[in-house]
Formats: structure tokens, sequence, C-alpha cells
């Protein structure tokens, strides 16, 4: 069931209200789920198996992508941001992330009990995760990164005119993006 003009306006208020401005809404479906993403989690990132918001603690491909088929609306929310110190990532990641939490639950109780979201990077909020959903110390906020999810982010914000590209050095802005998912 797709959301009326009505329902898209009241959850564009609520964006904006959250101070949001760089956003688009898109079709869910074109949401690009993919097999290499996964991979790339498990062999080349350093939280796989450490966050309880990543993988293995979350949904397989097959099941990720029948999960982004129940939604027909999406929003992407693009954020760029600019660290000095790799480390600075996760301190900028926590902080927008939790304004995130707020912004969904704004949503859902908007009346829009389907909605669910995926952070804009991994989850970030303890400073030591216990790498479990069982054990997590923040299990109302914490959340999965599209990647998380299998999301191939590169292919999918693209084809919505979002920039996006492949960092050579810390320096460079990043470009990263967030996926509020309502129904």
């Amino acid at each position: 069931m797709s959301i009326t003009l009505e329902q898209r306006k009241q959850i564009d208020d609520i964006i904006q209200l959250n101070s949001y401005s760089d956003y688009r809404w898109i079709d869910a479906k074109r949401i690009i789920v993919s097999q290499w993403v996964r991979m790339k989690c498990k062999f080349g990132c350093s939280e796989y198996g450490r966050g309880g918001a990543c993988p293995p603690n979350t949904a397989s491909v097959a099941e990720c992508e029948r999960f982004f088929r129940e939604y027909t609306n999406a929003v992407i929310l693009h954020f760029e941001g600019k660290m000095d110190k790799p480390e600075d990532r996760h301190a900028w990641s926590a902080k927008i992330n939790a304004k995130l939490v707020k912004l969904e639950r704004a949503v859902f109780l908007a009346g829009f009990e389907r909605t669910f979201l995926l952070f804009m990077d991994s989850c970030c909020f303890c400073k030591a995760c216990t790498g479990n959903r069982e054990t997590c110390e923040q299990p109302r906020m914490a959340r999965p990164a599209p990647e998380a999810m299998a999301v191939d982010v590169y292919s999918t914000v693209r084809q919505f005119g979002f920039d996006i590209n492949v960092r050579g050095n810390v320096d460079q802005k990043m470009d990263r993006y967030a996926f509020l998912m309502v129904h």
C-alpha cells in the first residue's frame, strides 16, 4: 500500500522539522540488494562480527531482499562529512544516528507503524559493542546500516541523482546515506 500525498506531506513536515533538507523520496522497490555487499562486509570491514547491528547479526541477503519488498516508499537522507582523523568518524556518525532515531520515532508516532530506519553508518553508540543483539546495551537505539542489510548504496543512490564516490584518502569528503523505510 502506497502512502497518499497528504501522508507524504505529513512526513515531509516531520523530516524538515527535524532539520533535514537533503533528502529524496524513492520507490522502495528500486533499492538494490546485492550479495557482493555482504561479501565486502564479511571480507573487508573491521566491524564484521563485532557490531550488534552488523553481519552476521543481521538477516541473510535473501531475507534482506524480502524485507525491502514489503515497503512501497522510502526516503534517502544525504549527509556530507569530512574528518581530520579517521577516528573522528564514529563520533560524527553516532551524533547523526541519534538524531535519526528521533526522526524514526516521530514518523512512527505520526501513525506510520512500519517505519524503519537504516543508519548512515554503523551503529557506534557504545564504546565497546558486545557484538551480540541479545546483550546490546542500546537495543532501542541500535539499527543496521544499509550495507549491513546488503544494500548496494552506490548503485541505489546514483539512480536517484545523489553523488557518491570511493574515497582514496581520509581527508576527502564523505557522502553517507540513511534510509527511512515507510509503508
